[in-house]
């Protein structure tokens, strides 16, 4: 026979606050004002036995079930040093298929929602497919209020609108959901695996180049969670995501400009080749836009330079060549001297 316990009367009660995600301690103070004369331990217990049983439920269901959930994660603020020491401070966006463990990351420099949603649409091409549901941590370009156990998520108007076009529905973030194992464990590993290339590399393409590679390392090694490796899962759970979206959708979504943050030697990469700006810019970021076979620099919304795309390492208007010089490294020399020394400069640029 089951011993009865001081906690019976309360446990409701106390199920609903712990939802609510109150503290042991305010609880406990909570349910005395209600006559419960039971010792704290006895509520500290009960409530990691519920919490501990609500996460494996959560996570059983997000492991076992090809196709039916990804979660979408940021790592955010990450700082990584070129060799030159310059300083690139990103943004890692990660998605993670529950069944195959197989993760998407992309590097961006911002975490507005026109971005998220390209990282998405990428990643579902990445995947194959998109899955029945995709869980958020509350971000604020999803969701405009958080899920109570009162009330649902409010969703974003436009992002329920993305949502749609896609093909999936938006979960939010209850207690116990916010962070499973698996996408834990994925910005752990990926924030490790990157340190090494501190300092290994020179231009933010470069960077990006590094990120895929890891990714790529990562779906391609045996998983601790499923001991498999996570890019044979997914030749199975693609047989459960829903088609991709018409490509008429996809357009519709691919408008971001590319964006690049000007070094300190006033230079932007595009396709590994360097572009020069004004001075004035270093530090900035900026957005990339192609047309044609030109090469616009965008600021606040104006062009504030234009290249021909080319093969050269390096590509410099006269102007920005002259002014770079002026700021630096021939700051002491006289006009006509910097303005002689940036021809020659130019004419060896275009010999290489």
């Amino acid at each position: 026979m089951i011993k009865p316990s001081k906690l019976d009367d309360y446990k409701e009660i106390i199920i609903e606050k712990i939802n609510m995600c109150c503290t042991a301690k305010a609880i406990l103070k909570f349910i005395e004002k209600k006559g419960y004369k039971g010792k704290y331990s006895i509520l500290r217990d009960f409530i990691k036995k519920y919490k501990d049983e609500e996460i494996k439920k959560a996570t059983m269901r997000f492991e076992t079930n090809p196709g039916l959930q990804a979660q979408v994660d940021w790592k955010e603020e990450l700082t990584m040093a070129s060799r030159s020491g310059e300083l690139f401070e990103i943004n890692i966006f990660l998605i993670l298929l529950g069944y195959s463990r197989i993760k998407y990351m992309e590097l961006t420099l911002d975490r507005t929602q026109d971005t998220l949603m390209q990282c998405m649409i990428n990643s579902f091409v990445y995947f194959g497919g998109v899955p029945k549901e995709i869980l958020f941590d509350n971000m604020k370009t999803v969701i405009d209020k958080s899920k109570t156990i009162y009330q649902d998520a409010v969703v974003n108007e436009t992002f329920y609108e993305f949502s749609k076009d896609m093909g999936f529905e938006v979960r939010a973030c209850r207690v116990f959901r916010p962070q499973t194992k698996g996408k834990v464990e994925a910005c752990a590993k990926l924030t490790s695996r990157l340190a090494p290339y501190n300092k290994e590399f020179d231009t933010f393409d470069e960077l990006i180049a590094i990120v895929k590679d890891v990714v790529f390392d990562i779906n391609t090694e045996i998983s601790t969670a499923t001991h498999e490796k996570p890019i044979k899962l997914l030749e199975k759970e693609r047989e459960y995501l829903h088609p991709l979206p018409k490509q008429s959708f996809i357009d519709n979504y691919f408008t971001k400009p590319i964006q690049r943050i000007v070094t300190k030697e006033s230079m932007i990469t595009y396709m590994n080749n360097k572009y020069s700006l004004d001075v004035k810019y270093i530090g900035k970021t900026v957005n990339l836009e192609v047309e044609g076979d030109k090469l616009l620099i965008i600021f606040n919304n104006k062009i504030i330079q234009t290249h021909t795309i080319s093969n050269k390492k390096f590509n410099y208007k006269e102007e920005d060549l002259i002014r770079i010089l002026k700021s630096d490294a021939m700051k002491h020399k006289t006009e006509d001297e910097i303005e002689e020394f940036a021809k020659i400069q130019l004419k060896i640029y275009d010999s290489i």
